[in-house]
């Protein structure tokens, strides 16, 4: 009896060794098929920029994106300086940075979006895409940052704090996400853009 169980379980391990191998996944990680809840695209979103005009984010498919929330009063505000730098560096290629005001840590961002863009402008010379103030966290979240904080490539989690950031593909896909203290020149987010600037 004992025999018959061991060789039962020995088969199973092979079977499920060899489905592994030909596959080429990986145990211990979750794998989503097409049709489950989460959605790892944002093209079906839309957003509203600082002038209260809707904007598609599908309209910036072949661009490879980064979205950040960003402050005025916070600790990071001074990742302004080095996003812009990116921006300057990268927008010729092909990459855009969407920066979305979020007041929801700390009350550190309690502008108009006249005052944001004003100090921005003034104090950073800021030439990136701001757009409308959101809700990141809570009942209000958004519809954008539901989805970015709830999908199978970054997982769900909450954004910690601001100027997290976002990298997303050409086509639209959120492909990796960066914590508030990684700063904008990080080796891994500048690869992780030239990355997908290279790609069709």
């Amino acid at each position: 009896m004992k025999l018959n169980i061991l060789k039962i379980t020995l088969i199973t391990i092979s079977f499920m060794l060899a489905f592994f191998i030909f596959t080429g996944l990986e145990p211990g990680i979750n794998y989503y098929k097409s049709g489950d809840n989460l959605k790892n695209n944002i093209n079906d979103i839309t957003v509203k920029d600082m002038n209260d005009s809707t904007i598609k984010l599908s309209d910036y498919n072949g661009k490879v994106l980064m979205i950040v929330n960003v402050a005025s009063k916070c600790g990071n505000t001074p990742q302004y300086a080095g996003l812009e730098e990116l921006y300057k560096k990268y927008g010729p290629k092909g990459f855009e940075i969407l920066g979305f005001p979020c007041n929801d840590f700390g009350g550190q961002e309690p502008g108009t979006n006249e005052e944001i863009k004003f100090f921005c402008t003034t104090n950073y010379d800021v030439t990136f895409k701001l757009f409308d103030k959101i809700k990141v966290l809570g009942k209000e979240k958004c519809t954008l940052y539901e989805r970015l904080t709830n999908n199978d490539v970054t997982k769900k989690s909450d954004i910690e704090w601001n100027f997290v950031k976002f990298i997303i593909s050409k086509s639209g896909e959120i492909v990796a996400r960066f914590g508030d203290k990684v700063q904008p020149d990080n080796p891994k987010i500048i690869s992780t853009i030239e990355e997908q600037l290279a790609k069709n």
